[in-house]
């Protein structure tokens, strides 16, 4: 029997605030994230910098994530709808974030950071990559939360029932309805791939042990960087196949081709491009830091 849908994305009401598990997701994201990279930072995986110099590094990855996730679902995804109500902008605890944007977002980010501390702009990146999947796991589990970004239908009695995507007479249906109409079997036909679980599972789960364990070791400037491009273009390009596509865009072409698959190439390219430079790169150098700025960078 498939699994009937009735997550409130609300968290908490607090008078007239509501914490939305959405914007929670973000909030653990960035506390995960910041606690890894205090970790690497205190082991030396990034030499000269401090736990302070890293809390600067991860303000602006954090603007970089928010405004460009943002901005690039709006360009990428959805620009007609914010240009005609422009103040839905704001509404994130809705959704509404692209992965492409927040990662052109942080690399801005990184960009600004590395050249204010006069560092490789990939030492900073290869170092910044390992603490990203976990948030893109939150970040996929408030999807479906949401019961947003759902997946296609199963065509076998089994998956989750997203009561937004059902037909009428169902997607009037109160609760309890729906749940006499699953019993029954009548919602069986319905139910669809959790897609956004399975990028939870292999964009945050397993793309983050894989680069969490790649990179414990020192490697070629550009290795991590190129295996988390690499890894999450081909992740998302798969999984595309079970999902279904923006009802404002549809399929792009070959009536299977989406933005998500389109936006992914690119990535996998760049990721096998920057997996061969690696080959004849220096080594950023693992040393113990000294708990200030003013230790030099050991690349060598």
């Amino acid at each position: 029997m498939p699994l009937l849908h009735q997550i409130n994305p609300v968290a908490l009401n607090l008078g007239p605030l509501q914490v939305h598990w959405y914007g929670l997701m973000y909030l653990l994201a960035f506390a995960l994230a910041w606690w890894l990279g205090q970790r690497r930072i205190r082991a030396g995986f990034l030499p000269g910098v401090s736990e302070a110099g890293f809390g600067d590094l991860m303000f602006y990855g954090m603007l970089g994530v928010i405004l460009g996730g943002r901005i690039g679902y709006i360009l990428f995804y959805d620009l007609g709808t914010y240009l005609q109500h422009p103040l839905q902008v704001f509404e994130v605890w809705k959704g509404g974030m692209s992965f492409h944007g927040g990662l052109i977002g942080v690399m801005l980010a990184v960009w600004y950071w590395a050249r204010k501390q006069r560092m490789h702009f990939f030492d900073v990146a290869d170092f910044i990559v390992p603490l990203v999947p976990p948030g893109l796991g939150f970040g996929r589990i408030g999807n479906f939360i949401n019961g947003e970004l759902w997946g296609k239908t199963t065509g076998s009695g089994w998956g989750v029932v997203f009561p937004q995507s059902l037909p009428a007479p169902y997607s009037t249906m109160s609760a309890s309805d729906l749940q006499v109409q699953l019993g029954a079997g009548a919602l069986n036909p319905f139910a669809r791939h959790p897609s956004q679980l399975y990028e939870a599972f292999l964009e945050g789960l397993v793309l983050f042990l894989v680069l969490w364990f790649f990179s414990k070791k020192p490697r070629p400037r550009f290795a991590v960087s190129g295996m988390f491009l690499l890894l999450y273009g081909v992740f998302r390009f798969v999984i595309e196949f079970v999902r279904i596509p923006d009802e404002q865009l549809k399929y792009l072409a070959f009536g299977w081709l989406t933005m998500g698959q389109l936006l992914s190439v690119p990535l996998i390219a760049a990721g096998v491009f920057l997996l061969w430079k690696s080959r004849s790169a220096p080594t950023l150098r693992v040393a113990a830091t000294t708990g200030d700025d003013t230790q030099a960078n050991a690349s060598a």
